[in-house]
């Protein structure tokens, strides 16, 4: 059986045991194209990962399965080196009452195939707080230079083309798990001489 199929069986959940780490060479390979129109094991897949996300972000849940929280997850972290990414990113919200009145808890909520940067803004931009990755157990400071926004072409569950447009904390997590998928770690994106250096016009996104 191999490491897609044990993944993708009814009665499994993705766990942090799923999960390969920094220095595993999977993690630096070009991920191969999703094979069109997509196979069930390659839609179950995406499904599966984003279950995982959803299960990461409830309290009850991530708990219960010692789960990290996350945004966001490719499958070559599942030591699966395809084009496959999942996103989930929850909206920010001032009050209570206004997360109640909302129609979506979520900012970005999809499963992305073979995504890819179209075009992007020459201002660059950077988390305040940093990165973390599922595949690192360790903290890595510094600014994870990025694009303040970008175009990403990609192909949706059904197999039909989508263009997506982004900006802000979308737009940084998007970027992270397409590196993912070329190899890319986030901490190869920091300064190591000046770690916290701010480019000219460069956007620091709270």
């Amino acid at each position: 059986m191999t490491r897609q199929e044990n993944l993708i069986k009814a009665s499994h959940l993705i766990d942090m045991a799923d999960i390969i780490r920094e220095g595993n060479p999977t993690l630096r390979e070009v991920a191969a194209d999703v094979a069109l129109p997509l196979h069930d094991d390659d839609i179950i897949l995406g499904e599966k990962m984003l279950a995982f996300l959803r299960h990461s972000q409830d309290p009850v849940m991530a708990e219960k399965m010692g789960l990290r929280g996350g945004v966001g997850l490719a499958a070559p972290q599942l030591d699966v080196s395809k084009k496959i990414i999942a996103c989930l990113v929850p909206k920010e919200f001032e009050t209570e009452d206004e997360a109640e009145k909302a129609n979506e808890a979520y900012s970005l909520a999809t499963i992305m195939y073979n995504a890819k940067i179209v075009s992007h803004s020459v201002q660059d931009a950077a988390l305040a707080d940093g990165e973390g990755c599922l595949s690192v157990d360790r903290e890595v400071q510094g600014y994870v230079v990025r694009h303040a926004r970008v175009t990403v072409d990609y192909f949706d569950k059904n197999g039909d083309k989508q263009r997506l447009k982004l900006k802000g904390y979308d737009a940084m997590v998007v970027q992270h798990e397409i590196d993912h998928t070329n190899g890319v770690m986030f901490y190869d994106r920091i300064d190591e001489k000046n770690p916290f250096g701010v480019r000219d016009g460069m956007l620091i996104i709270e």
